[in-house]
């Protein structure tokens, strides 16, 4: 069966994270991505190494694991979008593609004259997602951003970290950039939901994406604590706001993620600590009344836990459908059976050299399934595939635009 997005031709235009990963989404779904990278240098990520990419003879390319991440399933055509024979290049491509996307300032691509409202004359049916740091519009639109500065412009490190009276408190990012991460799912969305609209008999449209706009929609639940009380959320460490017990406790031989999302979970906790009068407790036995007596309780929950090691409680807990799990690192987490079973760790097979290993799309499809036999391109590879085998440009042509490094 055809994928999804098999019928969709995209125009990537973004670089660095949050645009490439939504295109990587959509390429997963079966769309042809066209990468547009610079002539010499191609997408920023390719130089961030090492660790890089390695060869048939294991030694190191000059592509590194983060471009790996984020780019697999596309093609790579290079392309000085800064010169007019550039930029009509990419109206031509432009006229042939449902989808482009573009990251860079805003009023940039609209100097280049590669703007919505310019394209939009070629191609009406074109969706045009641009991602930028604050939007389109308002005071802020003209600054760069950068996933960091989101996460603290967003809110989302002031309710991470530890808290401020503990040792090691403070403000603390995400370990990943978990703003363009967002954003990209947000963009995937608004694409794939434009599209669906053009189909219907729809036009093409704008879709202006922006991280702090999805970084703030992120904070989902502790926004709505704050909408709702009008106290600012604060950092709880590796504690919820909302769900009591829920954080990491120390065990006789490391630590246990305890996450008792409610009432009958907690009482089936307590009689596997042997400890049931705890659930009968008018402090304890309901939610609302641990959330308010967390000081309380925390502390007797922590000293029942050093009593065994953390796998014996795994077992125990799990039996009881007590919700539980270990903190593990990324070698730990490919050596679990579950995910293991899951199969969430790919390889990609190339051509010149050993397969390029990914991780696996969670989306699932009964009858469309992902399929992973694209490896992340290398920088210019494709070039005169298209511009010869959808532009029809004569391979004269484009020697000559190859001489004056437009390609």
């Amino acid at each position: 069966m055809p994928r999804p997005l098999s019928h969709i031709r995209v125009l990537d235009l973004s670089r660095v994270l949050a645009g490439p990963w939504a295109s990587q989404n959509l390429a997963d779904l079966g769309a042809e991505v066209i990468k547009i990278e610079r002539p010499g240098t191609g997408d920023d990520t390719r130089g961030w190494g090492p660790p890089w990419i390695k060869d048939r003879d294991g030694k190191d390319t000059s592509d590194s694991a983060y471009f790996l991440s984020c780019n697999r399933g596309k093609k790579s055509v290079t392309l000085d979008i800064s010169k007019p024979e550039g930029q009509q290049i990419v109206r031509d491509l432009a006229a042939q593609c449902d989808v482009l996307i573009e990251n860079y300032k805003v009023g940039t691509f609209a100097r280049y004259g590669l703007g919505y409202e310019q394209l939009r004359q070629l191609n009406p049916r074109l969706i045009y997602c641009s991602i930028t740091g604050f939007g389109q519009s308002g005071p802020y639109a003209p600054r760069p951003g950068y996933d960091f500065v989101f996460q603290g412009m967003g809110g989302l490190m002031s309710i991470t970290g530890e808290r401020d009276d503990l040792p090691g408190g403070g403000p603390m990012k995400v370990g990943i950039a978990i703003t363009d991460i967002i954003t990209a799912m947000y963009a995937s969305l608004a694409i794939t939901a434009a599209i669906a609209h053009c189909e219907r008999g729809g036009s093409g449209q704008f879709l202006d994406m922006a991280l702090l706009d999805s970084m703030v929609a992120f904070n989902a639940n502790q926004i709505s604590n704050y909408f709702v009380s009008g106290d600012i959320p604060r950092r709880y460490g590796n504690a919820h706001a909302n769900v009591v017990p829920y954080q990491v406790f120390p065990c006789q031989d490391g630590h246990i993620i305890l996450a008792i999302g409610n009432d009958s979970q907690f009482a089936s906790f307590c009689n596997v600590a042997g400890r049931p009068e705890l659930a009968a407790d008018p402090r304890f036995r309901l939610m609302s009344g641990r959330i308010v007596n967390r000081g309380a309780l925390i502390p007797l929950i922590a000293d029942i836990m050093r009593t065994r090691g953390m796998h014996e409680w795994i077992k125990v807990l799990e039996a009881a459908n007590v919700p539980c799990g270990p903190i593990n690192n990324m070698q730990q987490v490919f050596e679990d059976p579950q995910v293991q079973h899951r199969a969430l760790k790919v390889e990609i097979p190339t051509a010149a050299g050993p397969p390029s290993p990914s991780v696996a799309s969670p989306m699932r499809f009964s009858e469309t399934p992902v399929e992973y036999t694209v490896p992340p391109p290398t920088l210019g590879q494709h070039t005169r595939e298209i511009l010869h085998g959808l532009l029809g440009m004569e391979q004269t042509a484009i020697d000559a635009l190859a001489a004056k490094g437009i390609v």
